[in-house]
């Protein structure tokens, strides 16, 4: 298991106001997004050469949040996709990425999600995956993980898997995202599992959470696609460590995401050699 986060130092009863306001945020960032799911959402590629989408949704769920945070916690700093750095050496810092997924979001499949996560003194100390149109929101620190819905709430665990042969991975888009020789990693680790799904985004970390998927392997990420999932999946029991076993760093890059230690530590004796 990770080591525990540093949660601890927050009072339980500021720890449960931030927890509260943090589903507050996806309420806000839902009533931005779900609009404009599969209608008209305003599409604009960033790249001059290449593909790189962002969509109305994007930005006008991140305005949201962010007006949110400046009204309630006007001390707190923000590190967002979308509209950049705000106190980033804050002692508190929300980390948004407010449409996760956004190649899932406008071909219309509910794979996207809504990473909110917050740091405390540097560290990832509570996160949340949000997918507003499934009503599913998986929220959680180290102290523990849920997912909330429409119907109530329950615990989220990660399940038992030893062994990487009876492991269901995933990964975004291995041939996009993947360079040459950490595309080799990741076909060594696909063809040990048992069964492999592309093109879940973060959906898939809260599937680990849930216990229903083993590990995800990704690699190049930033710190808004990977900081509201380290809380979230130790509280659920498990483990995010960087392609080499260790600690993840404040600007995300090779990330691996597993239940089962043994399954991680299997899956890490391909991956260290394409480690950065």
């Amino acid at each position: 298991m990770t080591a525990p986060l540093p949660d601890a130092r927050l009072p339980e009863p500021r720890l449960s106001e931030l927890d509260a306001f943090l589903l507050d945020l996806n309420r806000a960032a839902a009533d931005a997004i779900l609009p404009l799911f599969r209608g008209a959402h305003g599409l604009v590629n960033k790249f001059d050469v290449g593909f790189d989408p962002v969509t109305e949704a994007d930005k006008g769920a991140e305005r949201a949040i962010r007006q949110l945070i400046a009204a309630r916690y006007p001390d707190h700093g923000v590190i967002g996709e979308e509209y950049g750095e705000d106190r980033p050496d804050a002692e508190f810092v929300w980390v948004l990425d407010p449409v996760d997924g956004t190649r899932a979001f406008i071909a219309g499949l509910p794979l996207w999600t809504t990473l909110i996560g917050l740091r405390f003194q540097g560290k990832p100390v509570l996160g949340s995956i949000g997918q507003s149109y499934l009503g599913e929101v998986y929220i959680g620190h180290a102290g523990g993980s849920r997912v909330v819905t429409s119907q109530g709430e329950r615990p989220l665990k990660v399940r038992p898997c030893p062994r990487l042969t009876d492991a269901i991975i995933a990964t975004t888009d291995p041939e996009a995202c993947f360079t040459g020789a950490e595309l080799g990693a990741w076909t060594q680790v696909r063809a040990a599992a048992r069964l492999a799904r592309l093109g879940c985004d973060a959906y898939a970390y809260a599937m680990v959470a849930a216990g229903t998927m083993d590990l995800v392997v990704e690699a190049g990420l930033k710190a808004w696609d990977i900081d509201a999932a380290i809380p979230l999946i130790a509280g659920a029991g498990g483990i995010t460590t960087d392609w080499r076993g260790a600690p993840v760093g404040p600007h995300g890059g090779q990330i691996a995401i597993a239940g089962d230690r043994a399954c991680l530590d299997e899956a890490l004796v391909a991956l260290r050699r394409s480690a950065a």
